[in-house]
This record gives C-alpha cells, sequence and structure tokens, in this order.
C-alpha cells in the first residue's frame, strides 16, 4: 500500500489550561503557516493553511497536572518552515512574547544540512522549534 507524503493525520497535545494556550497558540500558528481550524470550549486545533497538506494539531485540557519534560511522552514539536527569514520571524516573535529561548536561529551542523532552526518553549513548557531545510 502506498501512502502520501503526511501520513500522520493529527496529533492531539494536553495542556493543564485551554485559554493561555490558545491565546498563545492563535499568535504562534500563523507564522508557522497553520490556520484555525476548530475552537470548542473542550478543544481548539489548527491545520495547514491554504488547503495545504499536512498534520493537524489538537489541544486538549489535561486533567493529570502539568507536563515534565523529563518524564516520557512529547520531547518537542519542530515546524518546517520554507525559509530563514521565517525562522528568524518566528524568533523575534517569541522573544518578544517573553518566552523562553532555548536556542537562538543557527545552523545545526550535527544534523543533516541544511538545517537552521531556532528552538523555545511555550507557556506550559513544552519545546518547539521553527526549522529550515533550505540555504535560502
Amino acid at each position: 500500500m502506498t501512502y502520501g507524503v503526511d501520513v500522520i493525520g493529527h496529533i492531539g497535545i494536553s495542556v493543564p489550561e485551554l485559554p493561555t494556550a490558545k491565546r498563545y497558540y492563535d499568535a504562534l500558528m500563523p507564522l508557522l503557516g497553520f490556520e484555525a481550524f476548530i475552537a470548542a470550549e473542550d478543544q481548539f486545533a489548527y491545520r495547514p493553511a491554504g488547503g495545504k497538506p499536512g498534520t493537524f494539531l489538537f489541544f486538549y485540557l489535561s486533567t493529570a497536572g502539568t507536563y515534565v519534560p523529563e518524564q516520557p511522552g512529547l520531547q518537542h514539536l519542530a515546524f518546517m518552515v520554507p525559509t530563514r527569514s521565517a525562522v528568524r520571524a518566528v524568533f523575534d516573535h517569541v522573544s518578544a512574547n517573553g518566552d523562553t529561548v532555548v536556542l537562538e536561529p543557527q545552523e545545526f551542523p550535527q544534523y543533516p544540512p541544511p538545517y537552521y532552526a531556532t528552538f523555545w518553549l511555550d507557556p506550559h513548557g513544552f519545546k518547539l522549534e521553527a526549522v529550515c531545510h533550505y540555504d535560502r
């Protein structure tokens, strides 16, 4: 059986506060090429903008406490963006927002080139990445 390029339909993430997460991701996701998909009382979601193929991202309320990165589960989410300037725009946004920047935009020669990325933490401690795999 042959599948398309994107074989993950969606990813679900549990957060301790839906309103905080929704405000945060509503401002961030357009910079990463996503648009709002669902906005309900018990969940919200984004899809690739403009009808492009890709993975949808859903957020749900956690009833089990807060995220602990050292425990098994999500290590980080990487969002591919088309240009290095898009990586820098995301960095500028998260810096202006007061987010914790883990790594500023830079090349990562230890990964298959070209690899230009920035890493930061969202309000709940999830590590996020914007990465460009092009030299432009």
